[in-house]
């Protein structure tokens, strides 16, 4: 029997499933907000067993692992969504593999090589004893991230949502224990986050594995592998490079700031930019997992532009209310929650606030320019991010401030995602008017509910007074929004539905 001609039932599957947007999303969402609730608990537990210069450490390991991480598959991994065909994409999916095997062993010596300069530039010695969990991370990362793109063409959610949990609770139970045990420096952090990322691989290829193992064993072969190789170069020729200055610029807060002050001011922006990132990470990278894969088939179907809006809205929707929340009492969340000496990082997420919004909506976006194969763009675009980036930094960094230096990076931020967003809008059909009309009709929302607080500020009210009117002005307001949009009601009622049946 031609392989090549055989539809295994662990393929076919998943082409009988018709499964809503909504559901989709809300099955990704509602999978990993358990163990983001349990992260966002554990938050002030570990910032009174581990202090900002460990956080400092652990971010800035996370920060090197994320750079090499980005290209482990050299983007192959991209193309996985793209084939028609499950044989297409099943040898894109090796392949990808076969490129996260090479990169790990290449990084080890890299590592040691470069271990001293690296520990010296980062102004940071205890990081040098902690180099050698470096290729480990890569390795788990970029498995990870090649059955991650596998189980979102197949829609298989449900798994991925389980492997996230998994590893998150592994993740933090792992970090407290360590602390709890008297290791309170970066290295109980970097394990903790070690034994996650090995728990959620080991789930999620099990998983796959067992469901798909007839027909990796049927379809995978080394000249389909080549052809796969061949078809879509543009991913390691161009697309890698655009990638790999994204990450760079991604990690330039953390970098920077060791360099011009200390592992304690990135310690500091850690937690105030992974508190304010976590939720909107976690939505909007539901959202973007399936939006990658409906945005191809919108494509065809010439529906892109109304599938685009969609999503853009939705997005406003979650996150604008929030965020504008967060940019008048962020430092009197941290200090209710975290303690007073992490005030710091409560005024660093409130510079950072309205960046991470526009980033928020953008991200998701972001892949309108793959499907529309448009990589030179990405290149380009990256490019002047990275460029921006380190510039107002290292302007900061100077003049030695680094509320300053957080300052220009947020507003540079604001201004380059705000570009790409509409870009993208652009590509997709989307009117610039739609745009304005749904951001200008949410910000409206937030205007009394922001006048007040802005006067409580003035007052002196106590903090934790403020933070429990803030918590009450944004529940309210979820409230609302969705007893009235009928879009964000559609969203929420596959959800619904689901707790109401368990």
């Amino acid at each position: 029997m031609n392989p090549s001609k055989t539809q295994p039932d662990e393929i076919s599957s998943h082409q009988k499933k018709n499964k809503g947007f909504a559901s989709d999303v809300l099955t990704i969402v509602g999978g990993t907000t358990f163990a983001h609730i349990v992260t966002l608990l554990a938050a002030p537990i570990l910032t009174r067993l581990y202090g900002p210069e460990d956080f400092g450490v652990w971010t800035l390991f996370l920060s090197i692992t994320g750079i090499i991480g980005v290209i482990t598959c050299l983007r192959y991994e991209l193309s996985i969504m793209l084939p028609e065909s499950d044989e297409d994409a099943i040898n894109l999916l090796a392949l990808s593999i076969v490129f996260v095997l090479l990169i790990t062993v290449v990084t080890i010596p890299l590592i040691y090589i470069f271990k001293d300069p690296l520990v010296l530039a980062l102004n940071s010695p205890q990081l040098g004893n902690y180099v050698w969990l470096i290729p480990p991370f890569v390795f788990l990362n970029g498995i990870f991230l090649a059955l991650n793109y596998w189980n979102s063409r197949t829609k298989h959610f449900k798994r991925l949502a389980f492997a996230r949990v998994s590893g998150s609770l592994s993740s933090t139970g792992t970090q407290i224990g360590a602390g709890i045990g008297g290791y309170t420096t970066g290295i109980g952090l970097i394990i903790g986050t070690f034994i996650g990322n090995i728990v959620s691989t080991i789930v999620l290829s099990g998983q796959i594995w067992k469901d798909d193992k007839k027909s990796f064993k049927a379809y995978i072969r080394p000249k389909k592998m080549m052809e796969g190789l061949k078809r879509h170069r543009k991913f390691p020729l161009i697309d890698s490079w655009s990638a790999l200055l994204n990450a760079i610029s991604w990690q330039l807060p953390a970098f920077l700031l060791a360099f011009y002050f200390s592992p304690a001011i990135v310690g500091f922006y850690s937690l105030g930019f992974r508190l304010l990132q976590m939720p909107m990470s976690f939505i909007g990278g539901a959202i973007s997992q399936v939006f990658f894969q409906r945005i191809s088939v919108a494509k065809s179907e010439g529906k892109l532009d109304s599938l685009v809006e969609n999503v853009f809205k939705i997005l406003v929707i979650i996150g604008l209310f929030p965020i504008l929340t967060i940019t008048i009492v962020g430092s009197d969340v941290f200090s209710v929650f975290f303690g007073q000496a992490w005030a710091e990082a409560g005024v660093y997420a409130q510079i950072l606030s309205i960046w991470a919004f526009v980033w928020f909506i953008s991200s998701p976006l972001s892949t309108i320019y793959i499907v529309m194969e448009k990589q030179q763009f990405g290149l380009q675009y990256n490019i002047f991010n990275f460029t921006t980036r380190i510039l107002s930094l290292a302007i900061g960094g100077y003049l030695g401030s680094a509320r300053l230096a957080l300052i220009l990076f947020a507003a540079s931020g604001v201004l380059v995602y705000g570009y790409m967003c509409l870009k993208m809008m652009d590509y997709a059909g989307v009117k610039k008017s739609r745009v304005i009309t749904i951001v200008i009709s949410n910000i409206l929302y937030f205007v009394p509910a922001g006048v007040l607080l802005l006067i409580l500020k003035l007052l002196d009210v106590n903090q934790f007074v403020l933070v429990g009117i803030s918590g009450l002005f944004i529940a309210f307001y979820y409230g609302y929004i969705i007893k009235t949009d009928k879009q964000l009601n559609e969203l929420i009622r596959p959800f619904q539905t689901i707790i109401l049946r368990r």
